[in-house]
């Protein structure tokens, strides 16, 4: 299988798996040789802002008053480790270009660049990250439990998380109450 990296999973609805259950994965990075590494982009922790991640990092806020934006859970590994998935028009040592529209950061510099209005234009801050061994993700999109579909920033960014997996289903052209889980052969 080629490389998703870039690409979107979107959880099929027969995952119940309480991680992914109804998920979308911006996948950072995919390869048959190291497996894939990926961010949930529309699930947060409970009520847990970016000024409370502030707060805790003593990283002094540019701007309050406005909508507070919530914290996302990146996925089950290392969920005490912070993931910028942001626009390219921010760059650091430690960024990661994953394309032309998205790059990702793991440092305590661009929160504080954030903090002090010098950070990137769009961005989404996330706790932990999805990961699959090699070959792990390619058998379960193989076994039917994701579908694939292009990352845009407006679907990445967007702060209506609830609605991002119809959104991106939809960008299939797929309705989720047509979906089936089962798999056969004609």
């Amino acid at each position: 299988m080629t490389s998703l990296t870039g690409q979107l999973l979107v959880a099929m609805p027969q995952m119940h798996d309480p991680f992914f259950e109804h998920s979308v994965v911006y996948l950072c990075a995919h390869s048959q040789e190291d497996g894939a590494m990926g961010l949930v982009i529309n699930k947060t922790i409970d009520e847990l802002t970016i000024d409370d991640l502030y707060e805790q990092l003593s990283i002094e806020p540019a701007a309050r008053g406005q909508r507070p934006r919530l914290v996302h859970f990146g996925g089950p590994v290392a969920t005490g480790h912070g993931f910028v998935l942001h626009s390219t028009d921010y760059r650091e040592e430690g960024t990661m270009g994953l394309g032309r529209e998205f790059a990702m950061t793991a440092t305590i510099d661009i929160l504080r660049a954030t903090g002090r209005g010098a950070g990137p234009r769009q961005s989404l801050v996330a706790l932990g990250y999805a990961g699959w061994g090699p070959g792990q993700l390619d058998a379960e999109i193989q076994a039917n439990g994701w579908l694939m579909v292009a990352a845009d920033t407006g679907l990445v960014f967007d702060v209506e998380d609830g609605s991002k997996w119809q959104r991106a289903l939809a960008k299939l052209g797929v309705n989720p109450e047509m979906l089936s889980g089962e798999t056969g052969r004609a």
